[in-house]
């Protein structure tokens, strides 16, 4: 089976890549145009395997990829690529606006005119896979309250409302032109390879720089949080066994406090790479003034992945989180290039002028 992995560069395309090069079944072209989080460090463990091809492209480009999908006789696309950091889309929602939505029309208009060439046996096979996030339904209060794939879209900030329109597109895809789909919303990933400008690699890195650790408000926004690789394991899964036209909620069944997070790091720390004299981790917890529009609460219910396709979590918030500090004390290889030469760490997202 071959597949197109869109942002196959990123932190969960990288993963997904990993995983499914590790089938030898299957064959692999990983799609990414680069922007400043795409990583082909993270694809090292791959990079010279038989069944793996790295196409540096940009998904606006649908010649581009007409002429990859067709190359490489693709059964199976795998859309990641997209701009996925609020706070960047607080400032520059534009790169929003152009690679989430623009970007997921094209890719569906290739993967389209592609599909409608093929011949039958082909075609009744092919998938497009379009990942999204939880983050389209909005808020959630603090009660018993979940996500489940019937929520309504209620997007709060210029990203989750540039993910919840190309979510409509390819369900549009689907209903008008009978583009086989399926589709995915998942919770908070975090794991390896993760770009540092997100909370748990933030906080790891700042840490062990000594800086200030920054928690906005008063920290007591919640996420579930999904192990990187177990999320992986659900979109191979997805792509492959979902039915046409179904969307997936994938979650890893952790909901904790924003400040809960960054305290549990905190301890990891203490444990593994303790401060001079005697000094916490903890200590370094600042709080600061909230990011506009933060959504109070995020919490997934998974039950329909794991009742009609059989996927759960391996991973429990606390093995994950250990297995992801522990991989970035050992991997300064890795983020020390990103933090000297792309971002070092500073906030982002706080509203100015002229931000648009």
């Amino acid at each position: 089976m071959n597949f197109v992995v869109t942002g196959g560069a990123g932190f969960i395309g990288s993963a997904v890549c990993r995983h499914l090069c590790a089938n030898p079944a299957y064959r692999v072209t990983n799609i990414d145009k680069l922007t400043y989080a795409g990583n082909l460090a993270s694809l090292r463990p791959i990079e010279n395997a038989y069944n793996y091809r790295f196409e540096h492209a940009d998904i606006c480009d649908d010649r581009a990829i007409l002429e990859v999908l067709h190359r490489d006789e693709i059964d199976v696309v795998i859309h990641l690529a997209a701009e996925s950091h609020v706070d960047r889309s607080i400032d520059k929602p534009a790169a929003f606006i152009e690679t989430n939505i623009v970007g997921t029309y094209r890719m569906l208009n290739s993967a389209l005119e592609y599909w409608r060439r093929l011949p039958s046996e082909k075609k009744s096979r092919f998938r497009f896979h379009h990942v999204s996030t939880d983050e389209v339904y909005g808020d959630l209060p603090f009660d018993n309250s979940v996500f489940t794939e019937q929520t309504g879209y209620a997007p709060s900030s210029p990203y989750s409302a540039s993910k919840a329109a190309s979510d409509h597109l390819v369900r549009a895809w689907n209903k008008t032109y009978r583009l086989p789909v399926v589709l995915s919303n998942c919770s908070n990933n975090y794991g390896p390879c993760q770009f540092p400008e997100k909370l748990i690699p933030l906080v790891i890195l700042n840490a062990l720089d000594e800086k200030p650790l920054a928690v906005y408000g008063a920290g007591s926004n919640v996420r579930d949080w999904l192990f990187v690789e177990d999320h992986a394991r659900a979109l191979g899964i997805i792509a492959t066994r979902g039915a046409v036209g179904e969307s997936y909620n994938v979650g890893g069944g952790s909901e904790r406090t924003n400040l809960g997070v960054v305290e549990a790091i905190c301890d990891i720390l203490d444990n593994r790479r303790p401060r001079s004299g005697g000094r916490r981790h903890r200590d370094l917890i600042t709080f600061v003034a909230d990011r506009p529009g933060h959504d109070r609460r995020y919490a997934i219910d998974a039950s329909k992945i794991e009742r009609d396709i059989g996927w759960t979590p391996l991973e429990t918030f606390e093995s994950g989180l250990a297995r992801t500090v522990d991989w970035y004390l050992q991997n300064e290889w890795w983020w020390g290039p990103i933090r000297r030469e792309r971002y070092a760490g500073e906030r982002l997202g706080e509203v100015c002028e002229g931000a648009v």
